[in-house]
Formats: structure tokens, C-alpha cells, sequence
């Protein structure tokens, strides 16, 4: 796994992971849309694979510090992006009724 690999490829397996985390209720393009990655027939909405960084938004639950929970997506995703730099950008931040947000969950 490096930076050559298609980011596409690198976008989807980040998408997986980082919705699969706890405190992260899904991702977010951002407010002008810049946080996507183009692929074939459109966008992997929420993550941006650049040749040297990957920029993910989370949108969150309420409870825990926003540096605590954004340091864990960090570190969850490092090892998933190529050798890319990985930033974490919180998008939003919503009450959690302990109930799954995500859409279709």
C-alpha cells in the first residue's frame, strides 16, 4: 500500500473504517463540497486522497472532547492511507440518543 495506489481504493476503505468507529455518526464533504474524491461515474463524498495528505470530515456525537475523538479517527486511519498524512477536520457535531444516525442504520 502507497501513495501510488488508486485513491479511490484508498477513499473507500477510509469511508469503511472511519464510519465503523463509534463516536463518528458519518462523513461530511464539508461546507464548500472540497472534501471529496473523484472517481469514476462521481465523488467518494467526505474524504479527499491527495498524493501526499488525506483530508477526512467527521461529522460526531456529543459526549467526548472533539481533539480526543478526532485524534482516534486519526490514528485509526493512518495506517490506512498509503503513507499519506492524514487530517482530521470535525464537521459537525450532533446529540447522540445512543440510537445509529447513520443513514440506513
Amino acid at each position: 500500500m502507497g501513495a501510488g495506489e488508486d485513491p479511490g481504493e484508498v477513499a473507500r476503505r477510509l469511508v469503511r473504517e472511519a464510519e465503523g468507529l463509534p463516536d463518528v455518526v458519518g462523513l461530511s464533504s464539508g461546507g464548500f463540497g472540497t472534501l471529496a474524491t473523484p472517481v469514476p461515474g462521481g465523488r467518494i463524498r467526505g474524504v479527499a486522497v491527495r498524493a501526499d495528505d488525506v483530508e477526512v470530515g467527521v461529522v460526531v456525537r456529543f459526549g467526548r472532547p472533539l481533539p480526543e475523538i478526532a485524534a482516534e479517527v486519526r490514528r485509526t486511519l493512518a495506517p490506512l492511507a498509503g503513507g499519506r498524512t492524514v487530517h482530521i477536520s470535525v464537521e459537525d457535531v450532533v446529540a447522540g440518543l445512543g440510537e445509529d444516525t447513520r443513514a440506513g442504520g
